[in-house]
């Protein structure tokens, strides 16, 4: 057995739902409980979804189903027939991805709970990472395609203006000067959108997240988090983590950007934000393209006490445009995950009103990585 199930606490044994999972298939695979609920998935789900048990049990796995699925069916079928059923050449479209073919597969677990699997078609593979969940494609074309067709008028647009202002009567300047700081907030959105058609591998090299996260809050203590209670809890052991070190501060700093925003929104002057590293023993996620498959055990937590993220948008928010904020672009989240799976990582959250949780688990280093 080489991957690992995904359980969720109040769930079925968790030792008969890692048996059943990799016993009956080494495909993506997912138990979906009597209530309708998610309960598990092992590795090859997480890696075909890009996505961690945390966002893919959100809500009932079944009500998200469209009328007539033949996954409805499949598990239907197996419950009622009390026996492993397939059905093959299904048409599915789950969690963000652009309908898919697969063959299906359910068996019943005798509690009610139904292991579904998953024989995805060739083409779609088992790497699939947040990087090419259907959103994130649509913005790698949307952003190169800005970054060729805008910014080089834009880059006119604001050399005129300023020879405009130059020459402008007093009580015109302020125009011009809008155009140019306009021409400026373009340009920026351009350059964000265009992040997302890097498609670069990271260079990875040892890091202490320490460190990083050191600079990140440092950052944060004299700019949005300033007010509030900053705290961190290390744990002093952790080995080196795997990484790229300017795409990582940019990570952290995102999530402790928005993390200290939500404090603030609390508007009682008792906004909070906590910092926490672990090392999670036995965590195993997705190779990413062209790297072997490693453990990502070292755990970072973003904690805030702010109101929390808004129940509609909690299955969507790392995808582009889904925003929380009154003039938000909705591009930081998926930005985020997406640096995230690109070091073969995994990203998830919990939030309630007054406790949100980013948690991002990464990579550590080998020794060879250190000699390296």
């Amino acid at each position: 057995m080489t991957g690992k199930t995904r359980t969720r606490a109040g769930g079925p044994d968790a030792d008969a739902l890692k048996a059943a999972a990799f016993e009956l298939s080494p495909d993506p695979s997912m138990v979906v409980d009597s209530e309708g609920a998610l309960v598990a998935v092992n590795e090859a789900a997480e890696a075909l979804f890009g996505q961690g048990l945390g966002l893919l049990a959100r809500g009932r796995f079944r009500a998200a189903l469209p009328p007539g699925s033949a996954l409805v069916s499949l598990l239907n079928r197996a419950i009622e027939e009390d026996a492993r059923v397939r059905e093959r050449g299904v048409q599915i479209s789950l969690f963000g991805l652009p309908p898919f073919e697969a063959d299906g597969a359910a068996a019943p677990l005798g509690d009610g709970s139904v292991l579904l699997t998953l024989s995805v078609k060739a083409g779609l593979g088992t790497e699939r990472g947040t990087a090419e969940a259907a959103g994130l494609r649509s913005i790698v074309g949307l952003g190169r395609m800005l970054a060729h067709e805008i910014k080089n008028p834009l880059a006119g647009i604001r050399g005129a203006a300023q020879l405009l202002k130059a020459g402008a009567k007093a009580e015109d300047a302020p125009l011009a000067q809008l155009i140019v700081d306009e021409t400026d907030r373009v340009r920026r959105l351009v350059e964000r959108m265009e992040a997302f058609s890097d498609d670069h591998l990271p260079s990875l090299t040892p890091l202490n997240i320490h460190q990083i996260l050191d600079r990140v809050r440092a950052l944060a203590a004299n700019g949005v988090a300033d007010g509030l209670v900053l705290r961190e809890q290390y744990d002093p052991s952790l080995p080196p983590v795997l990484g790229d070190e300017d795409q990582l501060i940019q990570v952290f700093l995102n999530l402790v950007k928005n993390a200290a925003e939500a404090a603030h929104a609390r508007g009682d002057g008792r906004g909070e934000l906590c910092i926490t590293t672990a090392y999670r023993h036995g965590v195993r996620v997705r190779a990413v393209k062209g790297q072997p498959a490693r453990g990502a055990p070292l755990e970072v937590r973003i904690i805030d006490n702010g109101p929390g993220v808004p129940p509609h948008l909690r299955e969507h928010l790392f995808q582009p445009f889904v925003t929380t904020k009154a003039n938000g672009a909705g591009l930081g989240l998926a930005l985020v995950a997406k640096l995230v799976a690109g070091h073969g990582g995994l990203i998830d959250f919990e939030s309630e009103p007054g406790r949100t949780m980013f948690r991002v688990l990464l990579p550590i280093a080998t020794e060879e990585d250190v000699r390296a």
